[in-house]
This record gives C-alpha cells, sequence and structure tokens, in this order.
C-alpha cells in the first residue's frame, strides 16, 4: 500500500545495488555474450546484407507489444487495479496476484529484449544495461506513461533519431545528450508525453 513513487524510487535503488553487487563479484569486466548464429546470420534483402537480427527486432517488437495491447484489454483485473487499488481490493480482485503476474509479464519481455539488445552489442557487463533503462524510462515519458502503443512510438522515434545523429560523424558524440534533451523539452512543452490522458483537478 505504499505510493507509487517510493515503488519506482525503491526499484531504482535495488537496481544500483545489483548492479554493484555484480561489480564486486565479478570484478566489473565485461564478459563475451553467447553466440546465437541464427540470429547473426546475413541475409540478403534487395540487395542489402543485413543480420536477420536487424529485421527480427521491429517485428518482433510490434508483436510483443500487439500482445501485451490485447492482453490488458482483456484483463478487466489489470485495468481495475491500475485505476484504483482499494476499489478494485473491494471488488474482492486479489491485488498482489494481479501486481504478479504484471511483473512476470514485464520481465519476460525485459528477457526478449536483453538477448535481442546483447545478441547485437555482443557482449555483457553487470552496469552495461544502465543507459538502455534510462532510455526506455524516457521513451515511457515521451509516449505517456501509461500509454503501451506510446511507448513503443516514442522508442521508434528516439531510436531514429540517434541512428541518424551517430550516423554523422561531427555529432555522433551527442546521441545520448540529445535523448535527455528531447525529454526535457516534452516535460516542458507536455508534461504528459503525446499520448498521456489530461490530469483531471477536482474543485
Amino acid at each position: 500500500s505504499a505510493p507509487r513513487m517510493s515503488v519506482m524510487i525503491s526499484a531504482i535503488g535495488v537496481s544500483y545495488l545489483l548492479q554493484n553487487l555484480s561489480t564486486y563479484v565479478t570484478g566489473g569486466l565485461a564478459q563475451a555474450y553467447p553466440n546465437i548464429p541464427w540470429l547473426r546470420t546475413e541475409i540478403e534483402i534487395g540487395g542489402i546484407t543485413v543480420r536477420r537480427l536487424a529485421i527480427l527486432t521491429p517485428v518482433l517488437t510490434i508483436l510483443l507489444v500487439i500482445a501485451l495491447v490485447i492482453v490488458i484489454k482483456m484483463g478487466m483485473a489489470m485495468r481495475a487495479v491500475a485505476k484504483d487499488f482499494d476499489t478494485a481490493q473491494l471488488m474482492g480482485i486479489r491485488i498482489d496476484r494481479v501486481i504478479s503476474i504484471t511483473f512476470v509479464i514485464g520481465s519476460f519481455l525485459a528477457a526478449v529484449g536483453s538477448i535481442l539488445y546483447f545478441s547485437y552489442i555482443g557482449q555483457v557487463s553487470p552496469t552495461i544495461g544502465a543507459m538502455p533503462g534510462l532510455k526506455s524510462f524516457v521513451a515511457a515519458v515521451f509516449g505517456g506513461i501509461g500509454s503501451v502503443p506510446g511507448a513503443v512510438i516514442g522508442s521508434y522515434i528516439i531510436g531514429i533519431c540517434e541512428t541518424f545523429i551517430k550516423s554523422n560523424q561531427d555529432i555522433s558524440i551527442f546521441s545520448n545528450a540529445f535523448t535527455f534533451a528531447l525529454l526535457i523539452i516534452i516535460l516542458l512543452i507536455k508534461p504528459n508525453g503525446l499520448f498521456g490522458e489530461k490530469l483531471k483537478e477536482k474543485v
């Protein structure tokens, strides 16, 4: 029954604890990620040679988002808990179970994302996921907290913009700065994000 902000801050604190603990145990040295030959196999499409991973990632992202939206639309208990904890509990919904299932779904999606990401990077270290995690948070804020399609669209916009920036050698060093500058601009112009719900003030 803690406030949501307290839960989020606690989660961030635990993440830093795990990162530093892993750094202490492993020495912080990067380790080679297991090679998955099928993902790294190169194919030719229209005279352009690309890895299967580059094709699979956006397609799999769209499919997973569609599946997640369907689950959320059908999961009345999830929607009730997200709307109002107390009312959902009074209606007999087991809040702890719903939250646990939600975390399982989120962890599964994170696992799929990490396999695709580290297969592309080729190595893993205790703190290598910090920046992608921050950028994911920026994408969620950009699209609108609570909006799954908004988070996906925000991610694609940030990813495409960063790709264009990195392709220019003169400004490629500012690719990370662009992401957080975009966050500041969005918070100033539209604090709820592109697809976020408007906050209603009760008088």
